[in-house]
């Protein structure tokens, strides 16, 4: 008797059901949730912001953690740290949070500017793009400004497909990871387990910062900031 075949739906559904838990480890790994109104409430379609990793959420946590911390903030006031990466089916999404960990408040409204090196620390020409249109609708949401006390943080993903679609074109792998809070300002480094394997595409897609609930301690300042306060 011949083996009952299953439909081909069946095997699309998964698939289906990956990605979309995937797409969901996106918004976790950049706390993506608006910032709260004066009473405490959320404005617009989402859901209060949730702890940065819920337990027993399949898929959707950061495949790894980076290493500890530093203990030191930089010149600048804020700490960029590494949350992981969340894959499947090609896509990748890498959470990256932003700490104030100065001694006043820090404003931010946009995008963080991703610089890739390879392993001898050579820039890697890449096109970042702001958001991530037709592959999920957070990652597309429009920034918003931010003022983060003492203490407070943001979060934002970058999301990059593994794909050879030209295999003319050597396939590109990111060893090293410089991130600034908004083009322009200082950029740090910002260590990373594994690498940003962007294939031969060339480009990589960032979300807008988000208030999120830090997920480390902050960084004590070496010495109170003088610098003004960051203008929108």
């Amino acid at each position: 008797m011949r083996a009952a075949v299953a439909p081909t739906g069946t095997r699309l559904g998964k698939n289906h059901r990956r990605l979309v838990v995937t797409l969901a480890g996106i918004a976790l790994l950049a706390g993506c949730a608006p910032v709260d109104a004066p009473d405490g409430s959320a404005d617009g379609p989402y859901a209060p912001l949730a702890p940065a990793r819920p337990p027993n959420t399949p898929d959707a946590l950061p495949s790894s953690a980076a290493a500890d911390p530093p203990t030191t903030c930089p010149e600048s006031g804020v700490r960029i740290t590494y949350l992981g990466v969340s894959a499947a089916m090609g896509l990748r999404a890498m959470g990256v949070e932003l700490v104030n960990c100065g001694t006043r408040p820090y404003r931010l409204h946009g995008y963080p500017a991703p610089q890739l090196r390879d392993n001898d620390g050579d820039p890697i020409p890449v096109r970042v793009i702001r958001g991530a249109k037709g592959i999920t609708s957070g990652f597309d949401d429009p920034p918003r400004p931010l003022v983060l006390a003492p203490g407070e943080a943001a979060g934002a993903a970058l999301l990059w497909r593994n794909l050879v679609d030209n295999p003319t074109v050597v396939a590109t792998n990111a060893e090293h990871l410089e991130i600034a809070p908004l083009a322009g300002r200082p950029a740090q480094e910002v260590a990373i387990e594994g690498r940003i394997d962007l294939g031969n595409t060339d480009r990589i897609g960032v979300s807008a910062w988000r208030s999120r609930v830090p997920t480390a301690p902050t960084p004590t300042p070496a010495t109170p900031s003088t610098s003004p306060l960051p203008l929108l």
